[in-house]
């Protein structure tokens, strides 16, 4: 009788041996061939995150909670702005930002080493990241290839809006710089340029105050002061998440080709206009510049100290810059035209008559009001609110906040209307500019004696405008906000303060700022957002 193998016959007991061994072989060669490795289902990427993805997905604000050994030394402030209703977040950007890079290194490197184990995983990720940078390489090469042969198409549809007409009379060298220009604000359509910080830069100023007279009020240009500490010229706005386009006269003119930029508001406002006019010239004598007054009815009234306003064209480009005085942004009628001391309607929602008027010429409008909103400027200019063409008898708007705060809304609202009508025009809002009186008012003692940068290092990290009523009343518009409120209340030592040579003794402008300066800056963030 034949001996058995838990019933088991020995063919039977060879042939499962034999099994056995090959599939032992087979699978060992399968883990270790590379051919039979390419059989294999690829790693999902979604599944396989490497080090880099982990680290560079982490905001650096979370990473500070996530490394415990991080230095928690930062401390943040608070600092409250009354007409503004602002409340910003300053955190020292120095001290942590130096610790974020190395963490993020150290962890890194943990990360690789724990992974380092799994040969495979180590080879998905290393294949990983080589394809990203092919496609990230190509994705370039293809962008400046379609730059170069569909010139045409985006010169006309890019975000500078140069005309093909333009392109033309570029050299070489200017025109890759444009287009990089382009690109770079492509990539930063969706960034946010009130956050950020003041950095000392060597470049600056952009034009000496000393020496732009044909453009700058005296009363504004410190550098013809009393004045000795001029490190305020020197701070640079550096947005958080972004790279801001440097300005250059020459670029703004090309991009601003036959078109029109108009500032209506109150005196920041003509700050920011003879701001502007300095910046594009670089300070200097512009003999070719025609004054265009005429066209907008921009002449000076028989007894006025000055026009309503100023407008000037650069021939080479038909680039015209202007500026209408409306300190309250509102239409104003005089009650009874024969009467010199007669008051005037202040239609709290009705757009200004000159605005109404030449808005089908302008391309780019800038619109701000803010500090004309109290008692005694109404009543010095003999204004009385009127709604719906008659006196107001809404308890809610006749609150000065609630009567601003309507006029913004208002005038928002009506040019947010006539968009459509002129698909060309870009328009912004401004926020308000921060006031730094301490211990009173500008008429009851109030000061601002700072002249040292304080800002230097720290970061404006608020979410929402200082600015409540201009935040709300574009929401939701096709208007832009031009949000310059919590990057101007750091600045409390650009003011013209004591300075002043208009003011009288013991009487300080802690409002306007010395040019160059402050406003130089809501220059250049509207550059980049044109």
């Amino acid at each position: 009788m034949k001996r058995t193998f838990f019933r088991l016959r020995g063919k039977e007991l060879s042939l499962i041996l034999i099994v056995l061994v090959c599939t032992t072989i087979f699978v060992w060669t399968w883990d270790r061939t590379p051919f039979l490795a390419t059989f294999l289902p690829p790693k999902s990427r979604f599944l396989w995150l490497s080090s880099d993805a982990f680290t560079n997905s982490v905001s650096p604000e979370s990473q500070i909670h996530m490394n415990k050994d991080i230095s928690t030394s930062a401390e943040n402030k608070t600092v409250n702005y009354q007409e503004g209703q602002l409340s910003n977040i300053l955190a020292p950007a120095g001290p942590v930002a130096e610790t974020i890079p190395a963490k993020r290194k150290e962890n890194t490197e943990s990360l690789a080493e724990g992974q380092a184990k799994d040969k495979h995983v180590v080879e998905a990720e290393k294949n990983s990241s080589a394809e990203n940078s092919t496609i990230l390489t190509k994705t370039k090469e293809n962008g400046k290839k379609n730059l170069g042969e569909k010139n045409s198409k985006l010169e006309k549809e890019s975000v500078d809006g140069r005309s093909s007409a333009d392109s033309a009379n570029l050299s070489s060298s200017e025109r890759i710089k444009a287009d990089e220009n382009s690109t770079m604000l492509e990539q930063n359509q969706a960034c946010n340029y009130a956050k950020g910080k003041w950095v000392v830069d060597d470049s600056r100023p952009l034009y000496s105050g000393a020496h732009c007279k044909q453009w700058l009020s005296q009363m504004w240009a410190c550098q013809l002061m009393q004045r000795t500490d001029f490190a305020y010229e020197r701070l640079r706005w550096q947005p958080k998440d972004c790279q801001m386009e440097e300005f250059e006269g020459s670029q703004f003119l090309t991009r601003m080709q036959d078109r029109t930029l108009a500032f209506i508001g109150d005196s920041l406002g003509r700050q920011q206009f003879q701001s502007l006019m300095c910046m594009v010239t670089g300070g200097k004598e512009r003999p070719d510049v025609e004054d265009v007054g005429k066209e907008y009815g921009l002449v000076k009234p028989r007894g006025a100290i000055r026009p309503n306003g100023w407008a000037y064209r650069f021939p080479s480009t038909n680039t015209t810059i202007l500026y209408y005085w409306s300190a309250c942004l509102c239409d104003l009628d005089p009650l009874n035209i024969t009467n010199p001391a007669t008051e005037y309607a202040m239609h709290l929602d009705r757009p200004p008559a000159f605005l109404r008027q030449y808005l089908h010429k302008f391309d780019v409008l800038v619109l701000n009001t803010g500090h004309h909103w109290n008692r005694g400027k109404l009543k010095a200019n003999r204004w009385v609110m009127h709604v719906g063409g008659m006196p107001n008898t809404n308890r809610k708007i006749a609150d000065i906040a609630g009567a601003k705060n309507f006029t913004i809304h208002s005038i928002v609202s009506w040019v947010n209307s006539q968009l459509p009508e002129h698909p060309r025009l870009k328009a912004f809002y401004r926020s308000i500019s921060p006031r730094h009186f301490v211990n009173g008012d500008w008429n009851t003692g109030g000061s601002c004696d700072n002249t040292t940068p304080m800002s230097i290092g720290k970061e404006v990290l608020q979410d929402e405008s200082g600015d409540y009523s201009a935040g709300s009343a574009v929401k939701g518009t096709g208007v832009k906000l031009l949000d310059i409120t919590a990057l101007s209340q750091v600045r409390d030592e650009g003011h013209i303060s004591q300075y002043s040579i208009t003011a009288s003794r013991g009487v300080q402008d802690c409002l306007h700022w010395c040019l160059p300066g402050v406003p130089d800056t809501w220059n250049e963030i509207l550059f980049a957002q044109l």
